[in-house]
């Protein structure tokens, strides 16, 4: 009877160890490898969930543990998964954001196609101007080409042109102290990234121009960027706007 009862606790732990939640799980497979980060410059659009093909890729939690809502809005939250990387397998995908809200649920009002990379880093931007008729939105992707190495006596800043009504533009980092001014890389066309252009540490001015123009567009000051650190700087909103949640700004990002 004894060996009974022995066995009888022996089969009891065994199961409980079984369920135990902090017992070690198989997570055996292969891990994903690139990385694709989301970001909602689509003036005045709704607030979305971004997608690989039918897969989720970003979402926001309430309290109850429930899917919120509200979605990656633009403006203040405009990076989705809090400004990081997604990692994805390499293959092709068409991205998108999709509605939040309960009314439209998932409708997908932006989109773009590309094909991922191995080992490589990619950005979807909705942008443009929301039109509110159609429910539809621009989106486009750029591959975030990063230095090889990491040089820790510069930052490395690029420019993304996101502003459906601006001409193509290029930006200027202007020393605070010494008045120097570098031009981060070429003028950028809207929906295109310029290359990442190494910068001394210092605090800049940072503005935008239109070829042959001394005219800033867009102007933003005291922008510091880390020595080892790479950035991007894109620009979004409605340049018909002076003023307002809406109005031409520029964005800041950390990509590395």
């Amino acid at each position: 009877m004894n060996r009974y009862r022995l066995l009888a606790v022996l089969l009891c732990a065994a199961a409980l160890t079984a369920c135990e939640k902090n017992a070690v799980r198989d997570l055996t497979g292969p891990l994903p490898s690139a990385r694709v980060k989301f970001f909602n410059f689509g003036v005045n659009a709704p607030g979305v969930n971004f997608y690989a093909n039918d897969t989720k890729m970003t979402a926001i939690s309430s309290a109850t543990g429930v899917e919120s809502t509200i979605g990656i809005n633009y403006g203040g939250g405009a990076p989705g998964a809090g400004g990081l990387y997604s990692g994805i397998q390499p293959g092709q995908y068409t991205f998108s954001g999709r509605i939040a809200a309960a009314v439209d649920k998932d409708l997908p009002i932006s989109n773009a196609t590309v094909t991922i990379a191995d080992g490589k880093h990619y950005s979807f931007y909705q942008s443009g101007i929301y039109d509110a008729a159609a429910k539809t939105v621009d989106g486009f992707v750029v591959e975030d080409v990063f230095p090889a190495t990491i040089d820790w006596s510069v930052a490395h800043v690029r420019f993304v042109h996101a502003i459906s009504n601006a001409d193509p533009m290029t930006l200027y980092a202007q020393n605070t102290e010494t008045g120097e001014e570098i031009a981060i890389g070429g003028a950028v066309a809207y929906k295109s990234g310029g290359a990442f252009t190494a910068l001394p540490n210092a605090l800049y001015d940072l503005s935008t121009r239109s070829a042959a123009s001394t005219t800033n567009v867009i102007v933003r000051t005291n922008v510091a960027f880390n020595p080892g650190r790479v950035y991007t700087i894109g620009a979004m909103g409605n340049l018909t706007l002076t003023t307002g949640a809406t109005a031409p700004v520029l964005h800041f990002t950390a990509n590395r």
